[in-house]
């Protein structure tokens, strides 16, 4: 028998790959950089973080217990802060971000 948890944490870990491809895609279309996404992030006690390698960025984000709106929120500001966008840049694109991840917006 499956248990009940590790099909809804397995299911939230699909979701956060599709989201991951979707924003990676909308911003390589609006010739903005793609930073990486994983999870969880390496310092405890966070719900996401940013390292740089470089200008190369990883987002990190915690999913285990979170509603799927704070991930995505996290997944999206991420986005943002690696693409070092102004306040009006970035209030922009996050409305573009977030109609990439619409569809996903049911998931967990």
């Amino acid at each position: 028998m499956h248990d009940p948890r590790a099909v809804a944490a397995s299911s939230k870990i699909l979701e956060f790959a599709k989201a991951a491809r979707s924003l990676s895609h909308t911003a390589k279309l609006r010739g903005l950089e793609v930073p990486t996404f994983r999870s969880p992030p390496c310092l405890l006690g966070v719900q996401r973080s940013i390292r740089w390698s470089g200008t190369d960025a990883t987002i990190s984000v915690v999913l285990r217990g979170r509603p799927w709106q704070a991930v995505l929120s996290d997944m999206i500001e991420g986005v943002l802060i690696a693409n070092r966008l102004t306040s009006v840049e970035a209030d922009c694109f996050r409305s573009v971000f977030w109609q990439a991840v619409a569809d996903l917006d049911v998931a967990a």
